[in-house]
């Protein structure tokens, strides 16, 4: 039956059919299969509606309005402004500023695509003129909004956390750790690639510069403090956080900044509302679709077929690591982590993994996934958002992906990188 289910599922893919096609055919075919015909239906449908059911996937949705508000409005040229006022003079600072500038907005966005739309479109054409070269110029863009998945709020741990169960306040303040790493690891990468390639330095800011720069950057700085602050102060859960967000990006765009106004704010509010949509069909769809496999127990043949029982604590990461990261090559990432986790869920509590470190490897593992060819999704945006062919966009990937499998080694064997800082905030 696993093979039929799989099979089907891959010919749709391959015929072109949206993720949500292959999900909902293969939990189909899989109830009708196991249940003798039409008569459980219901039970997938009562599945699809507990998928999502759980109040913290509000949180998505709020994230998603945020980053599009401050997407269309003003925010993320203060922020790219402030961080080249500080650093855009040094060798290769302009790459150093482009990293630092998605890692400041995935903090404010929780999205990549959301990252690579924002920062990519103003800093692409200045890094152009600077001397660096197209295919490193778009690597390091869809390398760098993948920082956005580890730096809170990431829409990936949430929907992580929802499905396995898991604190995504402790979640949120353990990507930190990772995603700051990445951002030192890419910008010691942009000072050797522009030295070796002689690109020429901006003009340093003077003091008087950057202090205004500062002025001008304060109030979008105030997103990561709602996020952060306010979690880890214990004043807002994350969904609370994320309306809080909402509220304080409509209040800076319109009536501070005076960048929207209620018909950007409706147009806004509509694109938020499909894109919502199709996450939320991808989740009820593959709440179903995990359901099948664990009632089938596919995971159990699966792991049980590559002796992951054996294996110990390192092993078993390097088996999710290694399964994520080439699920995300092919497939939308909420898919890989709604289909995965349950697979490796009881594995996981069996040896007593801490669920906190396992979903910031996975996160981790969907961001390089996304990135990667063939079908990485951040390369998509990319192609659509700068309009260039597929073969420029990847042939600068290989040495941002290979920093980030690095990140991925140091975070299996020193796990504190993640754990420190939520050991300190929650008191572990």
């Amino acid at each position: 039956m696993a093979v039929t289910i799989f099979s089907i599922m891959i010919v749709l893919l391959l015929l072109g059919f949206p993720m949500m096609v292959p999900l909902i055919v293969g939990s189909f075919v899989g109830f009708y299969s196991m249940f003798g015909g039409m008569g459980q239906m219901e039970t997938m449908v009562q599945q699809m509606m507990a998928g999502i059911r759980p109040a913290s996937l509000i949180a998505v949705p709020m994230f998603i309005f945020a980053a599009d508000i401050m997407t269309r409005g003003q925010s993320a040229g203060r922020l790219i402004d402030l961080v080249m006022s500080f650093v855009g003079h040094l060798r290769g600072g302009l790459a150093v500023s482009t990293a630092a500038a998605c890692t400041m907005f995935g903090a404010v966005s929780g999205s990549t695509q959301a990252t690579v739309v924002a920062i990519g479109g103003p800093l692409r054409p200045r890094m152009q003129k600077a001397g660096y070269n197209d295919s490193f110029i778009l690597a390091l863009i869809v390398n760098s909004s993948d920082i956005a998945f580890l730096i809170p709020p990431s829409i990936g741990m949430i929907i992580y956390g929802v499905v396995s169960n898991t604190s995504i306040a402790e979640l949120f303040i353990a990507g930190i750790g990772p995603g700051l790493l990445i951002l030192v690891l890419f910008s010691i990468y942009s000072w050797i690639y522009a030295v070796r390639n002689n690109v020429p330095t901006e003009e340093r800011a003077t003091w008087g510069e950057r202090g205004q720069a500062l002025k001008r950057a304060l109030w979008p700085m105030g997103f990561p403090a709602i996020i952060i602050g306010g979690i880890y102060g214990g004043i807002f859960s994350p969904t609370e956080a994320a309306a809080a967000c909402v509220l304080y990006a409509i209040i800076l765009e319109m009536l501070v900044f005076k960048e929207m106004d209620f018909q950007a704010l409706y147009d806004t509010a509509k694109s938020t509302g499909l894109i919502t949509a199709v996450v939320f069909i991808l989740v009820a769809a593959g709440m179903a679709f995990s359901y099948i496999i664990s009632f089938g127990q596919i995971p159990q043949a699966i792991l049980s077929g590559i002796g992951i029982d054996e294996m110990g604590r390192i092993g078993v990461l390097v088996v999710i690591s290694i399964a994520f990261f080439i699920g995300c090559m092919f497939v939308d990432p909420i898919v890989v982590i709604l289909i995965l986790v349950p697979i490796f869920a009881p594995v996981v509590n069996a040896i007593g993994l801490d669920p906190v470190l396992v979903g910031t490897i996975i996160t981790l593992q969907v961001a390089i996934g996304s990135a990667t060819p063939p079908f990485g999704c951040d390369i998509f945006t990319a192609i659509a958002v700068f309009k260039r062919p597929y073969w420029e966009v990847i042939r600068g990937t290989p040495p941002f992906i290979l920093i980030l499998f690095c990140v991925s080694a140091l975070l299996i064997f020193f796990p504190d990188i993640a754990l420190f800082l939520r050991d300190v905030a929650f008191d572990k």
